[in-house]
């Protein structure tokens, strides 16, 4: 793909688009219907359908029996935090495998001219930005997923939140997973404003703001306030009548969602004319 048709290259090497990021239609007012039709697949695919499918393969095969998660057994915790670092691992490094190893489709589409790889500089650790991202990553990132993940499992398993059922529940709980993007928005809005408070930006935010040009280890590489309170998006299931798997689901997205916004490109070329 020629990403000069899309936009523009300046003397650095940055890639800037021609249009600025638009509002979802769905929002939109005075309402706008066809635009909207035809925003509505984009809405699911690719990403809110492969969270939401990934939630029920952790259910379905990750997960023990509702007993076993009754007890905080470290068993079952373990193999928990193994799959989902593995998971991680596969999902993050596929694109920083094509995009900044390979570099299969170059600069195309790349907002920042240079590689990170390229880029020494004190703010990380071992002034290395992809080792540094990688440790915030799986040394603070992933055990504060599992236990978030762990502790919503407990509370369901034990009777301490209300167990809504999809048997009895259909119209409400299908609803309800319609609109964990919307919850996450509303959520990660809140969480963002008040991070970008002074004292809190200088000793928590700006952790993630370090790693200005983005790569997909720069997802979650955030200091650990930061990292509790972004995945802590999950606990919302805990308040509002939920299903665990829902909270599953919401905790994916947050999770393994934090990619398209780091990866550091506009587009991911799938072929020479598609993105």
């Amino acid at each position: 793909m020629d990403d000069l048709q899309y936009g523009t290259r300046n003397k650095r090497g940055d890639w800037a688009p021609n249009e600025p990021a638009g509002t979802a239609p769905l929002f939109a007012f005075p309402p706008r219907p066809l635009a909207l039709l035809k925003w509505l697949p984009h809405y699911f695919l690719p990403y809110n359908l492969l969270f939401a499918l990934s939630a029920v393969v952790w259910w379905r095969y990750v997960l023990p029996d509702v007993e076993t998660m009754k007890t905080l057994a470290i068993g079952w915790i373990l193999r928990l935090f193994i799959v989902n670092c593995a998971a991680l691992l596969i999902f993050f490094g596929a694109f920083e495998l094509r995009l900044y190893i390979l570099r299969a489709q170059g600069n195309r589409f790349k907002y920042n001219g240079k590689w990170p790889s390229e880029q020494k500089s004190k703010a990380f650790f071992f002034e290395n930005q992809n080792i540094d991202n990688m440790l915030r990553t799986f040394g603070t990132g992933m055990p504060i997923w599992t236990a978030i993940e762990v502790a919503i499992l407990y509370a369901y398993a034990n009777g301490y939140v209300p167990w809504l059922t999809f048997a009895e529940n259909p119209v409400y709980l299908f609803c309800l997973a319609l609109v964990v993007p919307i919850i996450h928005e509303t959520h990660f809005f809140l969480l963002h404003r008040t991070i970008h408070w002074g004292p809190l930006y200088k000793w928590v935010h700006s952790v993630h703001h370090n790693s200005v040009n983005p790569s997909p280890w720069s997802s979650l590489s955030m200091h650990p306030v930061e990292q509790l309170g972004y995945l802590g998006v999950a606990f919302w299931h805990l308040i509002i009548p939920s299903n665990p798997l829902l909270a599953l689901y919401q905790l994916h997205y947050a999770g393994f969602g934090a990619i398209p916004g780091h990866v550091g490109f506009d587009k991911v070329e799938l072929t020479e004319d598609r993105s």
